[in-house]
């Protein structure tokens, strides 16, 4: 969905309990005028809209979602409390009350059922117990299971089926059956068949059902902690200066341009840039980093972190819906929304699996009442039963998005921002990385690695006499070697006549001394004396730095060597990444003998030197033409080609909106191990994935037969409807747990 044209509208849609009921509500609003392409999660309870800017409304996607029997809870909106969490505790609620009234009343009824297992209940005649059970069940299944039977209503209005309808159905079947051998026993007696009842049966079916339903809302909710965790980050209040006084207001009051106050052990309001004080702030929440980050006049400060220290005062430059944390909730709530695509093998099953499933269980009782020897019509009505029980969409469903709620929403923690659930399923197919060098694997600013005094000459001297002539000049390499004199406390001198030398260097006269720094042409033109550091400076040069000369005297000092030195994080992050096979390149406008350089000092054996920023894009497609499935990681505006090329483009935090908006995935700190920690939650989430469509599958493959009677040729075995019941709450129990397992291993395929 890339089309410019193209809007996008989310909405909270509440009552889906199947993989069914997402297909549906996908159909009814891929209908509606203007409606392009609908993604409906299960897991999120949220629909997705991508429509055309002329297009039917939300008051058009509202009445579909009520005509087909669900809640419409409005339109997602970042400034608001999510209105599902507070759907899914009334939910929750219920259906504790629900399963408490059901196990009371099964608990009593099954005692009736084998009231010859209970010697005290024998006084009681079989008839009025039977008419007892009759009256007890009749609550459990049609007041606790009450929304089975309104679900199942609402999908035969809409000439369609789903879980509610088979569950329904089989309920119904064992309690009517039970009514016709209690009211009607001349019909049994007369066709020679032994008189049974179920009401236990149909009981403990909706019981269990609304069990395994409590248990999966309960889960569903814990895989939602991430985004609840980030709201309530949201700050409530702002202290604002206006007109020169004081007051709290409401953060959604909060106006671009207002000057907002912040003490000490407070939460900043929203985002903006420090216009007076200073203090140290608290960004964990951000960047994971647990060493506060200093911050002064023109520091930028973002809504949520915390301030540590001083008083500052700021002017709040982002608000609402345009705040880093907004953004990044924005980012998490649209990744656990989408869809991987292998999720679309579990749909289209899902679309067709309810009809096939009253198919088998017609097949079922013809068999077993027409064809086995002896045949008796309850044994056919109570296996047919069995089949519609077991048969649970529910686990389909369910697979692929508890997994990517739980993946995305931990990477969010960890300070990595995926965008989708397509990028997470890409993610783990990578075979090569490549990494911008500026500003990506280096710390994109010049720093002092070398300083080389000429012989009867000291260090001191040398960086002395440099910082004194760059004290005046504005050139970044001045600016690094200023901050590596004050690294090392040492201040310059005052001067006289400086001049800046445009493509040569400096000149200015320190201490009556008229002295020079700059390259080798500028000493060859005012004829300085190298002082035997000719060497040194061409063995600088060959390893990719910048060398600079200092003269005094028409005598060279010494050189001094920069360089764009690598990240502390940068040879760690390739030397994971090549023990997770991935091979490993780096591409950069540099010449190839600077690339070389910070190539092997990162251990980079694939350099792809002097390429133009318009060409990085290029380099990614010829990497694809060769096979490779690519991530491109970079933080630049000229980086964004690349980042849209790859298959998935990996920015850094601390880069461009530009580039994150290109990106898959973004970092939200500077530390590229996060990239190798990407790749693992993308591993190990495609992982549980795939576990979790195995169980759901095989569940229903070995599920369905064993409940049409397979077994029972061989070793006479038949399952009974409230044990079906009892392992299809089971498989949709089984998948959230499985997928909320990737929380409590996230130290492992995390810690890199």
């Amino acid at each position: 969905m890339s089309d410019q044209k193209t809007e996008k509208t989310t909405i909270s849609v509440g009552g889906m309990t199947c993989a069914a009921c997402v297909r549906r509500v996908e159909n009814a609003l891929k209908d509606v005028s203007g409606v392009k392409e609908v993604n409906v999660n299960l897991a999120t309870a949220k629909a997705t809209v991508f429509h055309d800017p002329e297009w039917a409304g939300v008051g058009v996607l509202k009445d579909v979602i009520l005509n087909q029997g669900y809640e419409y809870l409005g339109v997602q909106d970042d400034t608001k409390e999510d209105p599902i969490a507070a759907a899914r505790e009334k939910d929750i609620r219920d259906l504790k009350i629900r399963f408490t009234v059901g196990a009371v009343l099964s608990v009593v009824i099954f005692m009736g059922s084998m009231q010859h297992w209970f010697h005290f209940l024998m006084v009681i005649p079989r008839q009025a117990m039977l008419i007892a059970m009759f009256i007890l069940t009749a609550p459990a299944v049609f007041w606790v299971g009450s929304r089975f039977y309104i679900g199942a209503v609402k999908a035969a209005r809409q000439k369609t089926t789903d879980m509610n309808t088979l569950v329904a159905v089989g309920a119904l079947a064992a309690y009517l059956y039970s009514t016709l051998a209690t009211f009607f026993p001349r019909f049994f007696s007369e066709t020679g068949m032994a008189l049974h009842v179920y009401y236990d049966g149909a009981a403990m079916i909706i019981t269990l059902i609304i069990l395994g339903r409590l248990l999966e809302a309960v889960a569903r909710g814990k895989t939602s902690a991430a985004i609840q965790k980030l709201m309530g980050l949201k700050p409530k209040t702002a202290r604002v200066l206006r007109n020169g006084e004081e007051s709290d207001v409401p953060v959604d009051e909060v106006l671009k341009g207002d000057l907002i106050i912040v003490r000490p052990g407070e939460k900043i309001p929203t985002d903006g840039v420090v216009v007076s004080g200073q203090s140290s702030v608290d960004e964990s929440m951000l960047t994971g980093e647990s060493m506060p980050v200093g911050k002064g006049k023109g520091d930028t400060v973002f809504a949520a972190t915390i301030n540590k220290t001083g008083n500052f005062t700021f002017e709040a430059t982002k608000i609402g819906r345009e705040t880093a944390l907004a953004q990044i909730i924005r980012l998490v709530e649209e990744a656990q929304g989408s869809k991987a695509p292998v999720q679309r093998l579990a749909d289209k099953i899902a679309s067709i699996f309810v009809p096939v499933v009253f198919g088998i269980a017609a097949v079922t009782f013809i068999i077993w009442y027409w064809f086995v020897p002896e045949a008796v019509f309850s044994r056919a009505l109570l296996n047919a039963i069995s089949v519609l029980v077991i048969a649970c969409p529910c686990a389909l469903g369910l697979a692929t998005p508890t997994a990517v709620m739980i993946g995305t929403g931990l990477g969010a923690e960890n300070g990595i921002l995926i965008k989708g659930a397509e990028s997470l399923e890409r993610a783990y197919k990578l075979t090569t990385v490549v990494f911008d060098k500026t500003g990506t694997l280096t710390k994109g600013e010049p720093e002092v690695t070398d300083i080389i005094p000429a012989s009867h000459e000291t260090q001191e001297i040398l960086l002395k006499a440099a910082v004194s002539i760059e004290a005046a000049s504005e050139h970044p390499l001045g600016q690094s070697i200023l901050k590596r004199g004050q690294k090392e406390n040492i201040f310059p001198d005052p001067i006289e006549q400086f001049e800046a030398l445009t493509g040569l260097g400096a000149k200015a006269v320190v201490r009556n001394q008229l002295s020079y720094l700059g390259n080798l042409r500028l000493m060859e033109k005012e004829g300085i004396d190298l002082n035997g550091m000719g060497d040194a400076a061409l063995k600088l040069a060959a390893a990719g730095k910048t060398c600079v000369y200092v003269a005094a005297n028409h005598r060279v000092l010494g050189v001094i060597g920069l360089s764009d030195v690598p990240r502390e994080s940068a040879k760690e992050t390739v030397i994971l990444l090549k023990k997770m096979g991935l091979q490993v390149a780096m591409i950069t406008g540099d010449n190839r003998k600077t690339a070389q350089a910070i190539g092997a000092s990162l251990h980079i054996d694939q350099i792809m030197a002097d390429v133009l920023p318009g060409d990085k894009a290029a380099e990614i497609k010829r990497l694809q033409a060769q096979g490779q499935v690519v991530a491109m990681v970079g933080d630049g505006i000229n980086d964004a080609p690349a980042l849209a090329a790859a298959d998935i483009g990996i920015a850094v935090g601390a880069g461009t909106d530009v580039a994150i908006e290109a990106s898959d995935i973004t970092l939200v700190k500077d530390d590229l191990r996060s990239v190798a920690q990407a790749i693992k939650l993308s591993l190990a989430t495609m992982k549980t994935i795939r576990q979790n469509l195995f169980w759901a599958f095989i569940y229903n493959i070995v599920g369905i037969p064993l409940a049409a009677g397979a077994l029972y040729p061989f070793f006479g075995i038949l399952l009974n409807p409230e044990f079906a019941a009892a392992a299809m709450a089971a498989s949709s129990v089984s998948v959230v747990s499985n997928s909320l397992r990737l929380r409590r291993t996230s130290s492992l395929f995390l810690k890199v």
